[in-house]
């Protein structure tokens, strides 16, 4: 190998290993929509301290991790929308199995249409 091409070589595979070596990229996340991100703010006031958002974790209420996915099949004939909105609006509609309903009942009434909507767009990023 010719003295010259040792130190490009040696250039070259210094740049691979500090880029990460050909590693694949990490997947990147999806972008809230504005009203989702709206959402999440109203979740976090408002829910985040008896809900987490994280699998398997139990604050107070059931995780929500997953809620999107799980509200499609929960009631026969009912979308994940209205399963969700209904579930905020009537907390007592749909207990799940092994919790109390200990959700404020005034929580719809305390938030605008608008939070509402957002939080419901919210949960419905959570796959």
């Amino acid at each position: 190998m010719p003295t010259r091409l040792k130190p490009f070589l040696i250039l070259c595979l210094l740049f691979l290993a500090a880029c990460g070596g050909g590693a694949e990229p990490a997947v990147p996340q999806p972008t809230l929509s504005p009203q989702a991100q709206q959402g999440k703010q109203v979740f976090t006031r408002d829910c985040g301290a008896c809900h987490s958002t994280s699998p398997d974790t139990i604050i107070v209420g059931p995780s929500l991790a997953g809620i999107a996915s799980r509200a499609e099949t929960r009631v026969e004939g009912q979308d994940a929308y209205t399963y969700m909105l209904t579930s905020v609006m009537q907390p007592d509609a749909y207990l799940v199995e092994g919790y109390e309903n200990l959700m404020p009942g005034n929580l719809s009434k305390d938030l605008t249409g608008e939070d509402l909507d957002a939080v419901i767009a919210y949960l419905q990023t959570l796959k």
